[in-house]
């Protein structure tokens, strides 16, 4: 905000040189000392509703210009537009890059999703990650995070790349923090529900699942029905991916599988993989998705529908395509189940 007296521009100047020094200086009060009106009332011996008046003018004959400014990678009008849409409790819209079309989850998401959680986390949170690419970007740019315990949602998406995967950055998040770590050393995908079943019983595994209801933050990444672009297409089998497809499969998140309006499908698979249901998801209080492209928009409208998200890190990219996705979904706020109990 600036405030100016004697260039204030013509329309201004039709005020008294007494007016304009009066209403700058209550302008002064107002916006830079941030006095009442009431206190500008008693300083300057005018009813309150003069105060009201003044700075009314000021505004309206350009004494008092008011800037809102965001850095510049920041769109927030489009953010806004978007949170209001979806309902969502945060959606935060940054520039895509050039080549955004070819680039789903440019890295720059990873970085502004760190700093949105150094906002979220409070002291005493327990904070989940989901495997992802998004996540791990996410958690390499993280600088700031208030004292925690950290837990990883899923398996990783291949055992022997775990130590530069989704555990790495449950570390890296618990060394921000300085918090507790309890990753998860197992695939996220196994080959029966069996295996999975097992697994899951395993003490380390097993002592990660029990936070899973303490949660407060999570953090999930989002992928499309297409090679390269979701983690669980590419471990499936072609025979798997066909069938699947043929349910409808719009997206996927967190190995939990969604049709274009956000139901869910394939409710088998998850049976097969380590990870945190859908409806322990659907009761942790902030959940942040991490997700662009127009490779991904498709998927990130559905997985939106579905009512698990309530925050969102996206790009310019992939907001501009949801803004005209279709009829307006419900809040996601309104987290029930929408295919029901």
């Amino acid at each position: 905000m600036a405030v100016s007296g004697m260039s204030a521009g013509r329309s201004a100047m039709r005020m008294g040189p007494a007016e304009l020094v009066q209403a700058a200086a209550m302008a002064r009060r107002f916006y830079l000392e941030g006095k009442s009106k009431i206190q500008i009332a008693e300083e300057f011996g005018v009813s309150r509703f003069k105060v009201a008046r003044v700075l009314e003018t000021a505004l309206e004959r350009d004494l008092v210009r008011i800037e809102i400014r965001v850095p510049a990678e920041l769109d927030a009008e489009r953010s806004d537009a978007l949170r209001a849409r979806y309902g969502l409790r945060h959606a935060v819209v940054v520039e895509s890059p050039a080549d955004a079309e070819e680039s789903p989850d440019p890295e720059n998401l990873g970085e502004v999703a760190a700093d949105l959680l150094g906002e979220l986390v409070a002291e005493g949170d327990v904070l989940g990650l989901a495997w992802g690419r998004s996540t791990i970007h996410m958690a390499a740019a993280l600088d700031r995070l208030a004292p925690c315990t950290v837990v990883q949602l899923t398996g990783v998406y291949d055992a022997g790349t775990a130590e530069r995967g989704s555990v790495e950055a449950v570390r890296r998040a618990a060394q921000v923090s300085g918090g507790d770590a309890h990753p998860i050393y197992a695939p996220m995908l196994l080959p029966d529900a069996a295996t999975a079943a097992a697994l899951r019983n395993q003490t380390g595994i097993a002592r990660a699942f029990e936070y899973f209801d303490k949660v407060t933050v999570a953090c999930v990444s989002i992928g499309s029905w297409e090679a390269g672009i979701s983690t669980v297409h590419d471990m499936l089998t072609e025979e798997e991916r066909s069938h699947y497809a043929s349910l409808g499969v719009a997206a996927e998140m967190s190995a939990h599988l969604f049709d274009a309006e956000g139901r869910r499908v394939g409710r088998d698979l998850g049976e097969r993989c380590i990870t945190v249901e859908a409806d322990r998801l659907r009761r942790i209080p902030e959940v942040v998705a991490i997700a662009g492209g127009q490779r991904k928009a498709a998927a990130i409208d559905a997985v939106l529908r579905s009512g698990l998200v309530t925050s969102l890190v996206t790009d310019t990219s992939a907001a501009d395509y949801l803004m005209a996705a279709g009829p307006a979904p419900r809040p996601a706020l309104d987290r029930a189940d929408p295919d029901g109990p």
